[in-house]
């Protein structure tokens, strides 16, 4: 039997009638500005506070990989090597600690992975779809051609306030706002499962509205599915290793490829990279809290009372961290016996010891980067060896970004997330011993050094940056990459400058 998927609150229900229907997608119409008299509206709002951190997280927009410069430049607890392993990808440009979700669109049409000095935009117009809840308007309009067409193209189409991470993301306004599945790649990751989410339980939906953004995923290629399109790699499982044997031995059908997946190939060790995502769903989905039977809205949403008589589910989705208000709201619940400075120190034993691993991590991947970048260019290497290497960088790297993108700093499963980072270690571990046996031996001398010695840390680097060739010549890595034609900007936000 079919169970109800969501019920809101009746009281809630009686202070404003939602009937609306979804904008045509030629005009998208007043987005998220129809519900503003809802009271779930007025605490989503909350959402465009961007002043508060939590000891590993929070909403400041910060550089991610700048430990030396305070907020809201960057924070205490940061990664130094995030440009250095994601050379010649995008990311390199520009990598910031997120905003509030009604903050999404804006922040996208600024950051520095989009191409913003060209008429194209280096990136699809997928990149759109976590960012606001028009993407089925746009769907209906275009078809599967929008995924692969060019993401400024939208641009003007589409209003910070208007057209932000809202309601009709999660909602069904045709239907008493009963909670739905707007994402087609996680309706279709599901159905490949043999799930479908309408059979869903309501506890099972205040999960899988989060699943339909905060996962991992790829872009499907023309010749093995539709271009630009995204894909759940879940078809194997959800956990790294899983997802990793997907990327590794994906089938030449239409909901895979031929061969190992590919996002770009490392500039200083050719190496062909995979970039995780945000897996906040898999790396929750089999936690001692979800074994518990709790929901993501559980403690991103907790009840709170507005006036005397109405009890709603928070919509500023934030930490619990953020205030003592949060913990007893969202953990007390259940941990009713604790207090909210014992849940807090909880969360920050695991979060302190997970962020350890997860630097030494990334400082292994880095220097499996640099000995396979001497292995390559040593006049005498064994290339089967070289490539055995380079297959451990891709590994290591991918088993670290697994954590690094998840957005909890390893507490949403702290079993698995030091997991996860034991073997990233490994096998970055066994990626310098493969480059070095592929000299044999004549490197290893040269990898005897602190990390911070043998490749320091590339503290700045953007597209406007990579136009210059003082800059290339600034970081011993960045002279592999190629100097960009001077060019200047053509998109300010949703602004065509020229």
């Amino acid at each position: 039997m079919k169970k109800k998927l969501f019920a809101i609150s009746a009281a809630a229900l009686l202070l404003v009638p939602v009937t609306v229907a979804l904008s045509a997608a030629q005009d998208l119409g007043e987005g998220n500005l129809r519900f503003k008299n809802l009271p779930q509206y007025k605490s989503y709002l909350k959402n465009n506070e961007s002043t508060e951190m939590t000891e590993y997280a929070g909403s400041v927009p910060h550089n991610k990989h700048d430990g030396i410069n305070p907020l809201p430049v960057g924070y205490k607890h940061a990664q130094p090597y995030l440009k250095n392993l994601w050379l010649g990808y995008p990311f390199s440009y520009e990598y910031k600690r997120a905003r509030g979700h009604s903050n999404a669109l804006e922040d996208i049409m600024h950051i520095d992975r989009v191409d913003r000095y060209s008429e194209q935009a280096g990136l699809p117009a997928t990149c759109w779809n976590c960012k606001t809840p028009a993407i089925p308007d746009l769907l209906k309009t275009h078809g599967d051609a929008f995924w692969s067409s060019n993401f400024h193209d939208y641009r003007t189409q589409l209003d910070y306030e208007k057209h932000s991470i809202g309601c009709q993301n999660c909602h069904d306004p045709e239907n008493k706002m009963e909670l739905v599945i707007t994402s087609v790649p996680l309706s279709e990751a599901l159905a490949r499962q043999g799930k479908d989410w309408r059979e869903a339980s309501r506890d099972e939906m205040r999960s899988l509205v989060c699943a339909q953004c905060h996962n991992e995923y790829y872009f499907e290629t023309k010749d093995h599915g539709v271009a630009a399109k995204p894909h759940l790699p879940w078809d194997k499982g959800m956990n790294p290793e899983q997802m990793y044997e997907f990327y590794a031995n994906g089938q030449a059908n239409p909901d895979g490829f031929k061969g190992a997946f590919v996002d770009w190939t490392h500039a200083v060790s050719k190496t062909r990279m995979i970039k995780t995502q945000h897996p906040e769903y898999e790396t929750f989905h089999d936690s001692v809290h979800a074994a518990a039977g709790v929901a993501c809205a559980d403690c991103h949403m907790p009840r709170i009372k507005i006036g005397t008589n109405v009890t709603i589910s928070s919509h500023h989705w934030t930490s619990p961290l953020k205030s003592e208000e949060g913990i007893k709201a969202a953990c007390l619940t259940c941990h009713s016996d604790k207090t909210p400075t014992w849940m807090r120190q909880r969360v920050e034993y695991h979060q302190q010891r997970v962020w350890r691993q997860l630097n030494i991590a990334q400082e292994k991947s880095v220097r499996a980067h640099e000995a396979v970048r001497q292995a390559m260019e040593h006049p005498e290497v064994n290339q089967k060896v070289l490539a055995e290497a380079r297959e451990m960088v891709r590994k290591g790297q991918w088993f670290w970004d697994y954590v690094s993108a998840e957005n909890s700093a390893g507490f949403h499963n702290p079993t698995k997330a030091m997991d996860t980072l034991a073997k990233s270690q490994q096998y970055s571990d066994e990626a310098v011993q493969l480059a070095i046996r592929a000299t044999n031996y004549a490197i290893a001398s040269k990898l005897d050094a602190p990390i911070q010695e043998l490749v320091p840390p590339i503290m700045e680097h953007s597209r406007k940056l990579q136009q210059s060739q003082a800059h290339l010549d600034s970081h011993p890595w960045l002279k592999y990459l190629p100097k960009l034609p001077e060019a200047e900007l053509v998109w300010d936000g949703n602004k065509k400058l020229r």
